[in-house]
């Protein structure tokens, strides 16, 4: 599988973003997608992910009740809505595709897409 990452940017404290992930050439089954953050000088960490069957859903702790993740199936997308942003979510945002099993650990991935910025800044 291959994932194509989109829609980082700057944003103010509070303000809004959306991140897509397309996939391409493989097959999701079994798969789980989501998205992984890593900040200057931290460690790459868990943020969300969503199974591609049934659409179960899973947050981290430190965004639950601000970011939203979906797909939509027809083409093969998944988006995450991040709400009320703080200048703790300023990462390099990384999709990840990997089985639902497998989730929510970063060496366990099977496919990343390239890394997109949102720095939440005043």
């Amino acid at each position: 599988v291959q994932l194509q990452a989109s829609g980082g940017g700057l944003v103010q404290p509070g303000g809004s973003l959306r991140l897509s992930c397309v996939a391409s050439r493989g097959s999701l089954s079994r798969e789980g997608m989501g998205w992984f953050r890593q900040a200057p000088g931290k460690e790459r960490e868990f943020v969300s992910m969503i199974s591609w069957i049934g659409g179960i859903k899973f947050y981290a702790d430190a965004v639950k009740g601000r970011f939203t993740i979906s797909k939509d199936n027809a083409k093969n997308t998944i988006h995450l809505e991040m709400n009320s942003l703080k200048p703790e979510d300023t990462a390099v945002y990384y999709c990840a595709a990997g089985d639902t099993e497998a989730w929510p650990r970063p060496e366990r991935m099977d496919s990343w897409g390239q890394g997109t910025l949102v720095t939440v800044s005043s």
